[in-house]
C-alpha cells in the first residue's frame, strides 16, 4: 500500500488503492513499517477535502535524529537539544561529537553526559525533543590568604578561661597557672597563601584565579624566625606569648599582688599582672599589656598594649575639673564599669555602665556584653569614637551629655589642606622650571645648553615625583575621611534620652525627647536618626 521514495517521502498510490478516508490512511500508516515516520496530516486531510488528479500522495516522511548544541551567554555551559529520529537513522556517538566540535566546545565535556542524552533515542517516542547538559565550565577558585596557626596558649586566651571551683562556680580572680614558654619554643606556624585554581569556559578560555594574600611573618620582641623554617616563629626568651599583627612576641611578665604606697609606682618594659587592686594615687606603666584582677581607684595606668581590668575603675572630679582616674593605652581597654574616669584606647569595652567619664576611642566604644550590648552611658563626655554601641544613652532627667564622633576627621581635613598647599607649590615650581627650560633652549653654546637642560630635567623629575606622591597622599586622605564618616554610627539598643548633644564631624544634633532603639548616622550632610525594627 505504501512505498518509500528516494528522497525519504512515504507515498500512497491513490489510483490503485483509493482509500475511503483520511482516518483509514492514518490508521494504516500507524500499523505499517512506516509507523515511526513523520505523518503529514495536513496533506492527507487536504486530499480528501479537495479533488486532486495526483496518482500518488505524500503521506509521511523519514527524518534522521538531529542534535543542536547551544552555549550559554557566559560560555560556562553547553546544552544539547536532541530531536529523535522519525523513521530515519539514530544519531551515533561520533556524529554527536562532531556537533560539539562545530559548536566550539573544547573543555568541560564528559562523554557520559553525551551517552546519557543519546540513550534517550531508545527510550522515548520517535520525534521527541529532549535536552541535556553536555559540557560544563569551571569557575576559578581564589587562593587562600596566609594564616597564622598559634602553637601556644597566649595570655589573652588564659584570661578568657577562669578557673572552675569544685562546687561548679567560677572564680573570676583565679585564672590558673600563667601561660609561659621557654627559649626555643615554637610559637606560631604560618600556613602559606595558595595561588588558587584557574577556571575555564566550555570554549577553552582560561578564567584566572586570584591568588591569596601573603602577609610576612612578624617576629616581635622575644621571638625570631626559625633558621630552619621561614614559616615558623620561635621564642628567644622565657616569658608569656602575646599575639601581635601577623606574628607574636614574648613578654617577660611582672606579677604583683596590690599596687600600693608600699610597692611604689610600677614601670616595666614587658607586661604587668596585678592580682588584686591598685590603690589611689598609684601609677602603673607597661610597654606590653596591663591586667588588673581587681579594681583601680583614682590610679593612672598607661600601656603600649591592651589594658584589662576585671572589676571597675573609680575616680572623682578634681578641683580643676580633671578626673582622678586615667586609663590610657594604644590597644584595647576591657573593664566591668567606670565612673569619673578618663579612658583612652583603640577600642573601649565596658560590660555594665559608664557614668561621668571622659572617653576617647579610636574605633569602637561599646557599653554592655559583646553579644547583646545593653549597658548604660550617661554624664561626662565622649571625646572621640568611630562607632558607639550602648543600651541606654543619657538619663531621664535630660541632663546634658556631649558625644563627639569621628573628631579625628578634623585632623584629616587639616592634613588634606596642607597636602593641597604643598601640591600647589610643587605645580608652581614645575611651571617655573618649564619657563626656564624654554629659555635654556635658546642658548647658542651647545655644551652650556646641554648642561642646563640636564640640570633642569633632573629638577623637573624630582618635582614630578613629589607631585605624584602628594596626589597619592591626597587620594588616601580623602578615602580615609570618607570611610570615617560612612562608618560612623551611634547604635542605641534601648533608649536615647533628651539632653544629648551629638557631634558627627562638623554636624550637630541635640535630642529634645527620648527615642526608642535607633541608629544615629551622618546621611547626605545631615545627622539622621533611624529607628530599629524589632
Amino acid at each position: 500500500m505504501f512505498k518509500l521514495a528516494h528522497n525519504g517521502n512515504v507515498l500512497l498510490d491513490v489510483i490503485e488503492h483509493s482509500p475511503p478516508s483520511a482516518a483509514f490512511v492514518i490508521e494504516a500508516l500507524e500499523k505499517s513499517t512506516f509507523c515511526e515516520c513523520r505523518i503529514d496530516y495536513d496533506a492527507i486531510n487536504a486530499f480528501f477535502k479537495e479533488t486532486s488528479s495526483e496518482r500518488s500522495l505524500v503521506v509521511a516522511s523519514k527524518h534522521d535524529a538531529t542534535l543542536t548544541v547551544t552555549l550559554s551567554d557566559d560560555k560556562m555551559l553547553a546544552t544539547g537539544e536532541l530531536t529523535l529520529a522519525q523513521g530515519g537513522k539514530v544519531l551515533a556517538l561520533a556524529q554527536a561529537k562532531q556537533q560539539l566540535i562545530k559548536a566550539g566546545v573544547a573543555r568541560g565535556y564528559k562523554q557520559a553526559f553525551l551517552e546519557q542524552l543519546l540513550q534517550k533515542q531508545f527510550e522515548l517516542p520517535a520525534g521527541t525533543t529532549v535536552k541535556g547538559i553536555l559540557a560544563k565550565g569551571r569557575l576559578p577558585e581564589d587562593g587562600k590568604s596566609s594564616k597564622l596557626l598559634p602553637q601556644v596558649k597566649t595570655l589573652k586566651e588564659r584570661l578568657h578561661t577562669p578557673k572552675l571551683r569544685e562546687d561548679g562556680t567560677v572564680d573570676m580572680r583565679d585564672f590558673g597557672k600563667l601561660a609561659s614558654v621557654e627559649p626555643g619554643t615554637l610559637l606560631v606556624r604560618q600556613q602559606p597563601a595558595t595561588s588558587g585554581k584557574e577556571g575555564f569556559t566550555v570554549k577553552g578560555d582560561i578564567l584566572p584565579a586570584k591568588a591569596g594574600e601573603s602577609s610576612p611573618l612578624v617576629a616581635g620582641e622575644g621571638s625570631e624566625i626559625s633558621k630552619t623554617n621561614p614559616l615558623e616563629l620561635i621564642s628567644t626568651i622565657a616569658g608569656v606569648p602575646v599575639e601581635i599583627q601577623n606574628g607574636m612576641r614574648v613578654d617577660d611578665i611582672f606579677t604583683i599582688g596590690d599596687v600600693t604606697v608600699k610597692s611604689g609606682h610600677i614601670n616595666f618594659d614587658g607586661s604587668i599582672i596585678v592580682t588584686h587592686n591598685i590603690e589611689p594615687g598609684m601609677k602603673v606603666t607597661a610597654k606590653g599589656d596591663i591586667t588588673v584582677m581587681g579594681t583601680v581607684e583614682s590610679g593612672e595606668l598607661t600601656a603600649q598594649g591592651n589594658i584589662t581590668i576585671k572589676q571597675g575603675v573609680i575616680g572623682h572630679q578634681l578641683g580643676d575639673k580633671t578626673l582622678s582616674c586615667k586609663i590610657i593605652c594604644n590597644g584595647d581597654i576591657h573593664l566591668s564599669h567606670a565612673q569619673y574616669s578618663y579612658l583612652e584606647g583603640n577600642n573601649i569595652f565596658i560590660e555594665r555602665q559608664a557614668s561621668h567619664c571622659a572617653m576617647k576611642a579610636t574605633q569602637l566604644l561599646q557599653i554592655g556584653q559583646t553579644d547583646n550590648p545593653q549597658g548604660k552611658l550617661f554624664g561626662g563626655e565622649i571625646l572621640d569614637a568611630g562607632m558607639i554601641i550602648a543600651g541606654e544613652i543619657g538619663n531621664e532627667s535630660g541632663a546634658k551629655m556631649l558625644i563627639n564622633m569621628v573628631a579625628s576627621g578634623k585632623s584629616v581635613t587639616t592634613e588634606t589642606d596642607e597636602c593641597l598647599k604643598e601640591l600647589a607649590k610643587t605645580d608652581e615650581q614645575l611651571d617655573t622650571l618649564q619657563a626656564t627650560l624654554e629659555k635654556a633652549d635658546l642658548v647658542k653654546d651647545l655644551d652650556k645648553k646641554k648642561l642646563l637642560l640636564a640640570k633642569i630635567g633632573a629638577t623637573q623629575q624630582h618635582y614630578c615625583q613629589q607631585a605624584e606622591q602628594l596626589e597619592k597622599r591626597f587620594t588616601t586622605l580623602e578615602q580615609n575621611l570618607y570611610e570615617l564618616l560612612d562608618n560612623a554610627n551611634l547604635a542605641v539598643n534601648k533608649k536615647l534620652h533628651s539632653g544629648v548633644e551629638i557631634h558627627i564631624f562638623d554636624k550637630v544634633l541635640r535630642t529634645n525627647r527620648s527615642y526608642p532603639p535607633c541608629n544615629v548616622k551622618l546621611q547626605e550632610g545631615k545627622i539622621e536618626i533611624e529607628f530599629k525594627t524589632s
